[in-house]
């Protein structure tokens, strides 16, 4: 599995939490002021920050079992990378258990209604009767960690299996919520995919 995300699951440096959740996306243009548009545009998007405020509020939600000192802003802002603006909220906390590790952190978070949708059983389930293939490692965990619990995790989105014969098969996705526009979100989806197929070519 080879790919990048742009989007922390969580990072622990001693008994402190971040974490950076990204939901709510649009392709970027050439045009500057298109571009700048679009970008001011996702920030006052009511289904956009619909779609980030159920990321966000699970989150929190589970942090406060893990955390004190929670700090969440009191909205998103607007990220970009080449390709998209994203809705991105920088959380972080400090460890109520200094002994909870990264590792243990992302399996707690994991997976995020960004992933999965909300409520998450009843989405997964939906999830599992619907899609017409497996995941496999697509919107799974990828990350590394230390002796000592400290470590960083990301989502395994934007991503390619190889499958050891010269084929790659890719993985993208979007968000959908009451209010989302199919074209749209077929859109987004694949500008994620040029940007894995530009790295490639």
């Amino acid at each position: 599995m080879l790919g990048a995300s742009p989007e922390l699951l969580v990072r622990r440096e001693g008994d402190r939490v971040f974490i950076n959740p990204l939901a709510g996306s649009i392709p970027r243009h050439a045009d500057p002021a298109e571009d700048k548009a679009r970008r001011e545009g996702l920030a006052v998007s009511e289904k956009d920050l619909r779609e980030h405020g159920y990321v966000v509020r699970d989150i929190v939600r589970i942090l406060k079992a893990h955390c004190d000192d929670l700090e969440v802003p009191d909205g998103p802002s607007v990220i970009g990378t080449d390709a998209l603006w994203h809705l991105s909220t920088f959380i972080t906390g400090r460890l109520k258990n200094p002994e909870a590790t990264a590792l243990d952190l992302a399996c707690a978070l994991h997976p995020t209604p960004a992933i999965c949708g909300y409520p998450t059983a009843v989405a997964f389930q939906h999830i599992k009767e619907l899609e017409p293939f497996e995941r496999e490692y697509f919107a799974g965990l990828v990350g590394w960690q230390r002796e000592n619990g400290d470590g960083e995790w990301a989502l395994t989105l934007r991503c390619a299996r190889y499958d050891g014969q010269r084929t790659l098969r890719l993985y993208a996705g979007a968000g959908t919520v009451a209010g989302s526009d199919p074209d749209s979100e077929i859109r987004e989806t694949a500008t994620k995919m040029e940007t894995f197929m530009r790295a490639i070519a």
